[in-house]
C-alpha cells in the first residue's frame, strides 16, 4: 500500500496566449503606408490625419510620413469632457 495519498491535478494552470498590444511606431518615427501604428482594445487612441482604424480598433497609416501623437478634448454624450490621445501621420 502507498504511504502517501495520491495527489489530484488542478484545473487552473492554463494561461492565455499573449496579444502583443500597444504602440508599434512611436512619436517622431517614420511610417510607411500600411504600417500598424497601434494595436489596442477599444478606441483608447483615436485616428487622426493619415491614419485609419481597422475592425479590431488597430490604427494603421494610409500614407507615408512621420507619426505624431497629440491630445484632443472630446465631449461625451452626457457633457463630460475627456482628454483623448490622437495619432496622425504628417
Amino acid at each position: 500500500m502507498a504511504h502517501t495519498k495520491s495527489a489530484g491535478s488542478t484545473a487552473n494552470v492554463r494561461d492565455s496566449q499573449p496579444k502583443y498590444r500597444g504602440v508599434k511606431i512611436h512619436d517622431g518615427d517614420r511610417a510607411i503606408k500600411g504600417n500598424i501604428i497601434v494595436r489596442q482594445v477599444g478606441s483608447r487612441i483615436l485616428p487622426g490625419a493619415g491614419v485609419r482604424q481597422g475592425s479590431d480598433f488597430t490604427l494603421y497609416a494610409v500614407r507615408n510620413g512621420i507619426v505624431k501623437f497629440s491630445s484632443k478634448r472630446k465631449k461625451r454624450f452626457d457633457g463630460a469632457v475627456l482628454q483623448k490621445k490622437v495619432v496622425s501621420v504628417v
